[in-house]
């Protein structure tokens, strides 16, 4: 009887280890979701992926198949120029939304009280409109008769400048929306802490402010930086076809050339490239996760 006792008494504590107070949920409460994914998200993607295998036998004319010379083309000295020049822009354009946004984030969070929910407000306003009025608008502004160009020697249209003002135009309030949400949570005595211990200024925002915020700058940046790479409407409008992206090519493959193989390889390419991007942020955040940052 003395031998069975230890058994029997570890067999509750086994079954208290076991116990979780996590919520349960029926699996058929996620069916909704799934089928949204699978019908408009899957399947427009199996359907690309059949695309850019298929062979075009005519004009607007396919043959379904496995023909992976389609990537081949992409490969080639022009197509890789277009590539790297929709990165760098992408790039150049992020980093300047973050110049620009960071800044505007940081006084709204800061040193406004009152009115902070009106320049939020503010900031959020051009969303209401089309993106394509806010394109055209912006072309109106830097019109060679414009004031800016008339006035100010500002003529820039028809430009890759003209380009990275109407990304950063269009796509800012992507980025000051997350960063505003990071510096609302901060605990802004610790910069108060910091320069009663004799820190500078400039060193508690790089230490303390910009460490602490990282996660939505990052964020910040994704967001503006892949919808950046697949743009299509302003690099047409603002530089008249003098600079033109990925999405330029993808779009012409499909309108005009007729060749949906060729357009749908440029289409999973440029995906493949972005997911690398997506991998190494989702990398960095599991480490920051893991180590408490």
């Amino acid at each position: 009887m003395a031998e069975k006792e230890p058994e029997v008494a570890a067999a509750p504590a086994a079954t208290r280890r076991r116990r979780s107070f996590r919520p349960r949920y029926p699996a058929w409460l996620t069916a909704p979701s799934l089928l949204y994914y699978t019908v408009f998200f899957l399947g427009p993607m199996a359907i690309l992926v059949a695309f850019s295998l298929a062979t075009q036998q005519g004009f607007g004319s396919l043959r379904y198949g496995f023909d992976t010379s389609q990537y081949g083309q992409v490969t080639t000295s022009l197509y890789l120029t277009i590539f790297g020049r929709t990165l760098v822009m992408a790039a150049v354009g992020t980093l300047l939304t973050i110049a620009v946004g960071y800044p505007v984030a940081y006084w709204m969070a800061r040193y406004l009280t009152t009115y902070k929910m009106l320049a939020l407000l503010i900031i959020v306003v051009p969303f209401w409109t089309s993106f394509l009025i806010r394109t055209y608008a912006l072309k109106i502004i830097l019109d060679p008769n414009g004031y800016l160009a008339r006035d100010l020697g500002i003529n820039i249209l028809y430009t890759k400048y003209a380009v990275a003002v109407g990304l950063v135009y269009n796509y800012l309030p992507l980025f000051i929306l997350p960063v505003f949400a990071s510096l609302e949570r901060m605990d802004w005595s610790l910069i108060e802490a910091a320069t009663d211990l004799g820190a500078r200024p400039f060193t508690a925002f790089r230490e303390i402010t910009l460490r602490l915020t990282l996660p939505g700058v990052v964020t910040g940046a994704l967001l503006v930086f892949i919808p950046m790479t697949g743009e299509y409407i302003i690099p047409n409008i603002l530089s008249g076809g003098n600079y033109e992206f990925v999405g330029n090519v993808i779009g012409d493959q499909f309108n005009q050339a007729q060749n949906q193989p060729f357009g749908s390889a440029l289409s999973i390419s440029l995906m493949l490239a972005l997911s690398v991007f997506v991998i190494i942020y989702i990398l960095v955040a599991t480490k920051e996760e893991r180590f408490g940052a």
